[in-house]
């Protein structure tokens, strides 16, 4: 639709509503093969299933999560078509045109955590192949950088500069290597599975796997109860809800360029619980096989890849997964805060330039790599965070608005969601109180019982929504008019 009249402080080219929408159901569901077919969704799967202790109960545990996953994404599809608009441009509805630069912002630090962390695995997957040779292994031992091997510093920064070439030419540029990259991993999966499976001798679901070694390297996992317990299995569940906490936010960024509803939720089936669970499926039985033929527990497919014989297959899953954690990283961690740092700076900020500053803070991350540690852990506390935020708009839209959004005044500095001089106070204070109880309490103090942080998002999500939804039946609202 046309913005007639927008205040130049509220609008650019890149935050208005869609006008080309040629993102099918296959579009759709490759955002999803490009999420989560990475070196990291790989080695959160293979983490958890470790957790769950049996092929069964990782089954049981991955398939209620991932329909938790796929109903949720739904509801945030949903506002992007109707509206067509990014994400911190449909928060200003509930957080105002001014207030809902904080949303933005948080989602977009986090994304900045996670684009290094992506950017790492990656780089790391090429270092595992370089270091098959005995110069390049004495070069990764003895030259050191910024806290890290001068190689993986090397490789980091090539890896890091890469991804910038795919999004010069804006998001048909990311739909088209999206649509690449997700399917090209799924069949090196495969073959990485099918390898090791053959050398295995046959698939074992779980069973090789003794229990003293899943409580060994469980241990630190952060996650209350021993492999296999209830405990475990629902702190599974919710970890892996919880990892798509930051595109339970900005999937809009994406569905307000499907042609309809209809599109979004066949991508969202397919990419969803059925990718998920056949995805994951995948990383428990190479996890498995893998410890049958090296006796070790293997959590990384760079880890993996590194042992074969053949420098080829060695090549081609290096390259692979390389790529497809490039695809995550394009898709969840540079389209996202591009358009939340433009929302901040419309006039002088565009979709490029924001996405440059996301890439340039996780490169001055780097050194510090605070993404190294427990899989779930990491998760958590970077996913408590948007928790709020998620609880606020959807009660905003769902039970507040009822779906109705004057999507021309979001564009208005002086429209109906200024609220106060365009902040919203009960927005506000939903936020800081889901926070309180979602990541501050549970992480940097112990008021609250150790397995609160494994359900951190929840918490803040049921938190932060009641608390705005109460404050906000207290503080007089504009009256709504239809879009």
């Amino acid at each position: 639709m046309a913005i007639s009249n927008p205040s130049p402080s509220l609008y650019n080219h890149d935050l208005a509503p869609a006008e080309q929408r040629n993102w099918g159901a296959f579009s759709i569901f490759n955002v999803w093969t490009s999420d989560v077919h990475s070196l990291w969704g790989y080695y959160l799967a293979a983490s958890l299933f470790l957790l769950c202790g049996s092929f069964i109960n990782f089954v049981l545990a991955i398939g209620i999560g991932s329909i938790i996953i796929y109903f949720l994404m739904n509801l945030v599809g949903t506002a992007g078509v109707r509206t067509g608009v990014p994400y911190p441009v449909l928060a200003r509805a509930s957080f105002g045109v001014w207030g809902a630069n904080l949303p933005a912002l948080v989602r977009a630090i986090v994304a900045c955590f996670w684009y290094g962390a992506q950017t790492s695995a990656a780089s790391g997957a090429i270092v595992a192949l370089l270091t098959r040779s005995p110069a390049m292994m004495s070069f990764q031992q003895h030259s050191h950088l910024l806290g890290h091997s001068t190689l993986e510093v090397i490789c980091f920064v090539i890896v890091w500069a890469l991804q910038l070439l795919i999004i010069q030419r804006g998001m048909e540029t990311v739909r088209r290597f999206q649509d690449w990259a997700g399917p090209a991993v799924w069949v090196m999966m495969l073959l990485l599975a099918v390898v090791l499976t053959i050398a295995a001798g046959g698939i074992s679901f779980g069973s090789a796997i003794p229990q003293d070694v899943l409580l060994d390297r469980t241990r630190d996992a952060g996650v209350p109860g021993t492999p296999g317990s209830f405990a475990s299995l629902a702190a599974v569940a919710a970890t892996w809800v919880t990892y798509f906490a930051a595109l339970y936010l900005n999937f809009c960024d994406f569905s307000r360029y499907a042609p309809d509803e209809g599109a979004v939720r066949r991508g969202n089936i397919w990419g969803l619980p059925v990718n998920l669970i056949l995805f994951t499926l995948v990383a428990g039985v190479t996890t498995t096989a893998a410890y049958t033929v090296y006796g070790e527990v293997l959590l990384h497919p760079d880890q993996i890849s590194a042992k074969f014989s053949s420098w080829f297959l060695a090549l081609l899953a290096a390259v692979t997964f390389a790529v497809a954690t490039l695809g995550i990283n394009v898709v969840a961690n540079f389209v996202s805060p591009a358009f939340d740092f433009a929302n901040v700076f419309p006039r002088q900020i565009d979709f490029k330039k924001g996405g440059y500053i996301a890439a340039l803070i996780a490169l001055v991350l780097y050194p510090f790599a605070p993404w190294q540690g427990s899989a779930a852990g990491f998760v958590g506390l970077i996913g408590a965070t948007m928790g709020p935020i998620f609880g606020i708009i959807m009660v905003d839209y769902y039970l507040i608005r009822r779906g109705v959004i004057d999507v021309n005044a979001l564009y208005q500095e002086d429209g109906q969601y200024r609220f106060q001089n365009g902040w919203n106070l009960a927005a506000i204070a939903g936020f800081v109180v889901g926070a309180l109880f979602s990541s501050i309490l549970p992480n940097f103090t112990s008021l609250l019982p150790a397995w609160w942080g494994v359900y951190g998002w929840f918490f803040g999500v049921a938190i932060g929504g009641a608390v705005y939804y109460v404050a906000s039946m207290l503080v007089p609202r504009p009256a709504l008019t239809r879009a």
